[in-house]
């Protein structure tokens, strides 16, 4: 009998917590109403949040504090939509806004003030205090003091260096900022960490659930944390001498030499979990895995042996995310290497300590050995099985709940990734990606859950590059087709595709970068540079919306926002881009009206996800767990619970 409860214990854990046999829910930041509001000189826009916690039936009222008087603006409750268009306001006084729900909890929201005389324009200003030398780079946002508001954790970035080329960089910073730009702390990762694209990857999260968000990445000697606490050795320097050379034994006999100066192949590697509201270092722990499994040490041809190159490019690939690996608490996803060897670890905050939950491997087994050079710039996560906990979409390959390989496509490495029900008409969701080798699968749509390739499209090789198609996006631009259209960039990938990957369009929009949600629509439009725009499906041209006058996007060819979120007001997307003089940040909202309303993004599950990894090495949009676009029905409501456990 104890033999037979132990196993059906077993069974309910593997599956995760149920309670009364409906699963139990996720647990998620609890959030405010995120009202905002932008004056265009004449009136003034305002919108605000609906919970994924709200009842159907809720409805709000708006109010406008003026003078010293409040006044009610909406005549009936506000219940098919949450904007307001305000037409009396007098933009010579201050104006606070605050939404009380008519079903609900809360009183009333916090106030969003609208200071007199307020430029004409839609964004918000963040000044910065910006270190010099450095501008501000990739962003995530986070509840950091628990006030149930967005605060911003920006990347400061110097002098960066790309894994294939040798030479000193600057110090990584990270600054983290409330919206009134107010700065809250600074984290110095040190010299001993290398500053680019695919080594300083950081994850803001509420890890622990304390109703407060963490900030997580990777550190080494010299790391400063936000109260002046320096991690490991201060005065230790692991960077390789100028003029340093690895040198490699060729078959024949010969050696290679490849010149590491600057780089970092030497030294203790750690993973640091820092509090969101300080900055002050909670837990640190050894980074999974080191770059040799023996030495800390290691020589050029030991590197090679385990990672296929000795010089640093290969071993120094990083990523990282979030994900309910067990449906209702979030763990932190740590990553190195996809040329060749992959490893993936899982690690749980408990109790301000990090324990590893997991680690794959994909040279630990034969079995795994299939899971090898299959990672993308980039990762996505959500529940592809429907079994109510996440799994990692790296790239060509899939990574079960439980840290065991789901599966691997062998398609290879790609530059580009979309995890999303991107094929309404197909149970489960889809993943659009592209190779970055010359063959019959340039670009490829599959099944989430299986990994079966549904349809794919032939690369052809053209320049001297050597590399594939260098852009891939998917998103619902055509009204006329179910599902989502896809294109790419580049290797003679020419046209736009429909869910079925038939050719729909010879011509394709003019940038395949991000996408946004923005005009009120259930359409996306085109993110790129600093502009937004849409695809006239019925003229087959890219009109403008947008464009952010004196605002800069980021990481030079990718031409990215700092951050592209549902982080204000009502379900529609902001973007945060820098300004030219890295000063400020500038947080773009919609002042287009909307016949829709939809609970916050940021309360889907695999879209809060999305927000997290975003930052991580080639910056990819977000995207739903649900279909999302023209047709589409209510989005579900999700199995979600907020605030403090």
């Amino acid at each position: 009998m104890r033999s037979l409860l132990f196993i059906i214990v077993t069974i309910a854990v593997a599956a995760g917590s149920v309670i009364g046999g409906k699963a139990e829910p996720r647990r998620m930041e609890r959030l405010t109403r995120g009202i905002v509001a932008v004056s265009d000189g004449k009136q003034v826009f305002v919108s605000w949040r609906l919970l994924g916690t709200d009842s159907e039936n809720i409805s709000f009222d708006l109010f406008r504090v003026s003078g010293g008087k409040t006044v009610k603006l909406n005549r009936k409750p506000i219940k098919d939509v949450t904007y307001f268009i305000d037409a009396q306001a007098d933009l010579a006084s201050d104006n606070d806004y605050f939404v009380r729900a008519n079903r609900g909890s809360e009183r009333e929201s916090p106030r969003f003030r609208l200071p007199a005389k307020s430029p004409a324009r839609q964004f918000l200003s963040v000044p910065l205090k910006t270190p010099a030398g450095y501008a501000p780079n990739d962003g995530s946002v986070g509840d950091l003091d628990g006030d149930g508001e967005y605060e911003i954790v920006i990347h400061q970035v110097g002098r960066g260096a790309d894994n294939s080329r040798p030479g000193f960089t600057t110090e990584p910073i990270l600054q983290a900022y409330k919206l009134d730009g107010t700065l809250l702390w600074t984290i110095n990762l040190g010299k001993n960490i290398r500053e680019g694209a695919h080594y300083t990857q950081f994850i803001v999260y509420d890890l622990d659930g304390d109703g407060r968000a963490e900030i997580a990445c990777k550190t080494a000697d010299g790391t400063v944390d936000g109260k002046g606490k320096v991690i490991g050795d201060p005065t230790a320097d692991w960077r390789a001498p100028e003029g340093t050379f690895s040198e490699i034994a060729n078959p024949d006999g010969t050696e290679r030499r490849m010149n590491i100066t600057g780089r970092i192949l030497s030294g203790p590697e750690f993973l640091t979990v820092f509090d969101g509201l300080t900055g002050a270092a909670i837990a640190t722990t050894d980074f999974i895995p080191p770059r040799h499994p023996k030495t800390m040490n290691p020589t050029g041809d030991e590197l090679n042996a385990v990672w296929g190159d000795g010089y640093g490019n290969r071993v120094d690939r990083f990523l990282a995310g979030v994900a309910y690996l067990d449906g209702v608490h979030p763990s932190l996803i740590m990553s190195r290497g996809y040329y060749t060897r992959t490893v993936i670890a899982a690690w749980d905050l408990r109790g301000g300590k990090l324990t590893n939950r997991w680690v794959f491997d994909s040279d630990s087994s034969p079995e795994n050995r299939k899971y090898r050079g299959q990672g993308n710039h980039n990762l996505s996560i959500g529940d592809i099985d429907d079994d109510g906990r996440d799994e990692i979409v790296f790239g060509a390959m899939a990574i079960d709940d439980d840290g065991r390989g789901l599966y691997s496509t062998g398609l290879g490495h790609g530059d580009a990734l979309h995890l999303s029900d991107l094929d309404p008409t197909r149970p489960g969701l889809e993943v659009f990606g592209i190779q970055e080798r010359f063959d019959d699968a340039g670009a490829s749509f599959r099944d989430a859950r299986t990994g079966e390739i549904l349809w794919k499209k032939p690369s052809i090789k053209a320049g001297a590059d050597g590399e594939g198609p260098g852009r891939g996006l998917s998103l619902d631009i055509d009204p006329r087709y179910k599902g989502f259209e896809s294109w790419v960039f580049g290797a003679g990938i020419r046209g736009l595709f429909d869910a079925k990957g038939n050719l729909i369009s010879e011509r394709t929009p003019r940038s395949c970068n991000f996408g946004v949600l923005w005009d009120g629509d259930l359409l996306s439009e085109l993110l790129d540079r600093n502009s937004i725009s849409k695809w006239s499906w019925e003229k087959e041209t890219t009109e403008p919306i947008l464009t952010a006058e004196g605002s800069v996007s980021n990481n030079g060819s990718k031409a990215t926002p700092a951050l592209s979120a549902d982080i204000l007001g009502d379900w529609r997307e902001e973007v945060i881009w820098r300004s030219a003089d890295n000063r400020e940040l500038r947080i773009y909202t919609t002042t287009i009206p909307t016949k829709y309303r939809f609970y916050t993004l940021m309360h889907d599950p695999q879209y809060r996800l999305s927000i997290a990894w975003q930052n991580v090495a080639y910056n990819q949009p977000p995207h739903t767990s649900f279909f999302f676009g023209d047709g589409m029905p209510k989005p579900p409501r999700p199995n979600i619970t907020t605030g403090p456990k």
